[in-house]
């Protein structure tokens, strides 16, 4: 894997953490909450669900997990990285597509568009050496 891909892994991970920080603690994610609803009411693109308890854990345990997962492929990036954040990505993505089908704000769609592009970014050295290496490739490190 090249320098550039490196470097996408650490620019995806400057990302999450900037993105998921404020939904790692209770404090955090209600500001976050206020000032995405805000937004999407500017933008006339629906409101959040209220943030009641089991939202505020889910959304601290995904904010909790992506900051530390973030803080590793900015303090050790490895191209295996790119690899699981890739698939991470697409998974996110499946998932936040099936959520803006059933009627989530449209603020969703921005964060959609980001996780596509980090995946296809972080999945395509993969790709491009699964097939240069006739399939005989290793994602371990």
């Amino acid at each position: 894997m090249t320098t550039r891909h490196l470097r996408t892994i650490r620019a995806s991970a400057w990302y999450d953490l900037l993105v998921t920080a404020p939904f790692a603690t209770p404090w955090t994610f209600a500001l976050a909450h206020r000032a995405m609803n805000a937004a999407a009411r500017a933008l006339g693109v629906g409101e959040l669900p209220p943030p009641e308890p089991v939202l505020t854990l889910f959304a601290n345990l995904m904010g909790s997990l992506v900051v530390v997962w973030a803080l590793l492929r900015l303090l050790r990036p490895l191209p295996v990285h790119g690899l699981y954040d890739g698939a991470a990505r697409v998974l996110f993505a499946c998932w936040q597509a099936w959520a803006l089908a059933h009627g989530a704000t449209g603020l969703l769609g921005g964060f959609l568009a980001v996780e596509v592009a980090f995946g296809v970014a972080q999945l395509w050295p993969w790709a491009a050496a699964r097939r240069g290496a006739g399939c005989q490739w290793q994602a371990a490190e």
